[in-house]
């Protein structure tokens, strides 16, 4: 896209009669309204219509990715019919594997594979060999719910409809390879607080779209200060307490980490929902605290042998157990609530998450040692 801005709309116009329709309307839909204008007057009318009917449809739907170029016949057509067509057509897509049944208002009613008519008699109907299209998807479709409609039912293509049930389009298998890249991409860009990030944009964009979670950050950071704040006696008189807490909240950190991306992976996925939601809990809780235990016997030992005092190994050790606890649980219940609130958990997630498990290692750390120690 980055050579698309510095190309003049005439070139751009003839390069885009020379693509596919998706490919075409992914590289006008950044373009400026002015540029769209400009570039779809300088197309063929019919090139033109299709090409507007796409970029009406909502960003990241089916009809913004589907191809408009497709093959549709009618039901009393003949396989012979159907195959001359195919032959005779200069204008049918570079690449198909499904041939469309439509009535006369252009409603669709069947399809049939491209191997089906290869193995069909010419004088044989295509309304006696087609099959019924069950997985139609509505151009206003989200696009990554209709990948996952790709996923579950092995589709390599689909018909797209419009809200009168006439076809419309198609969506292709590469087509929803691009879309999960994308889905995957900016999962993990939210997850990280940097939004839609490129690498072209200036030092001052960049600066700007990070500011706004980084000052969440620090919100959060203060408030794990805070707590800290509450025991300050008590590190003073144990300097060795300072040593240990970033073990305590970095562990917890990264037991909720591994949590929460899973939580929201499955969330995206739509493989965790209200009717499996408890026993994953349930899971969640297990291995917290079986990864609890286990660490907090490995760090326990460290610490009482490094500053030779069971006291605070113990110490340590409990902390460990209740922080990872909590770590389990805060990686799974923040998403999950965030989701319910239709708040995004990939971009939200990471900083509750994170406060959580400072917060609650501090305190269990910090606790336990001045009750402890007795300290005041």
């Amino acid at each position: 896209m980055e050579i698309v801005d510095h190309l003049p709309n005439a070139q751009i116009a003839q390069a885009v009669q020379e693509l596919d329709s998706d490919d075409a309307v992914y590289i006008l839909e950044d373009l400026e309204k002015e540029d769209q204008d400009e570039i779809l007057s300088q197309l063929p009318f019919t090139e033109r219509i299709r090409l507007r009917r796409s970029l009406d449809y909502p960003e990241e739907t089916a009809g913004r990715r589907m191809q408009t170029e497709f093959v549709a016949v009618p039901p009393f057509w003949t396989i012979g019919q159907t195959i001359d067509y195919m032959r005779e057509d200069k204008n049918l897509p570079d690449r198909f594997s499904q041939i469309f049944v439509i009535d006369p208002t252009f409603k669709l009613v069947g399809a049939i594979d491209l191997d089906q008519i290869l193995r069909t008699k010419r004088a044989v109907k295509v309304e006696d060999v087609m099959h019924e299209t069950r997985h139609a998807i509505p151009a206003t479709m989200d696009q990554e719910e209709a990948a996952r409609e790709f996923e579950q039912y092995d589709l390599l293509s689909a018909a797209v409809v419009d809200e009168n049930d006439r076809l419309v389009g198609v969506l292709t298998i590469d087509d929803v390879v691009d879309v999960i890249q994308q889905e995957a991409e900016e999962d993990l860009l939210r997850m990280g607080g940097v939004g839609d990030e490129e690498l072209s944009d200036t030092v001052f964009a960049t600066s700007r779209s990070r500011v706004p979670w980084l000052l969440v950050n620090l919100v959060t950071a203060f408030l794990a200060a805070s707590v800290i704040g509450l025991f300050d006696h008590t590190i003073e008189r144990i300097v060795a307490l300072a040593v240990l807490m970033p073990i305590v909240a970095g562990m917890g950190g990264n037991a909720g980490s591994q949590t929460m991306t899973v939580t929201v992976r499955a969330l995206a996925t739509k493989d965790l929902d209200i009717y499996n939601a408890a026993r994953i809990i349930r899971r969640e809780m297990g291995v917290g605290f079986i990864n609890g235990v286990v660490f907090a016997v490995l760090i326990g030992i460290v610490a009482a042998l490094w500053f030779r005092d069971p006291n605070l190994g113990g110490i340590i050790g409990a902390a460990m157990i209740i922080n990872m606890f909590a770590a389990a649980l805060a990686g799974i219940l923040i998403p999950l609530m965030l989701d319910r609130f239709k708040i995004d958990p990939a971009v939200a997630s990471a900083v509750f998450v994170t406060t959580v498990t400072d917060c609650v290692g501090f305190f269990a750390f910090l606790g336990l040692a001045s009750w402890w120690f007795g300290v005041r």
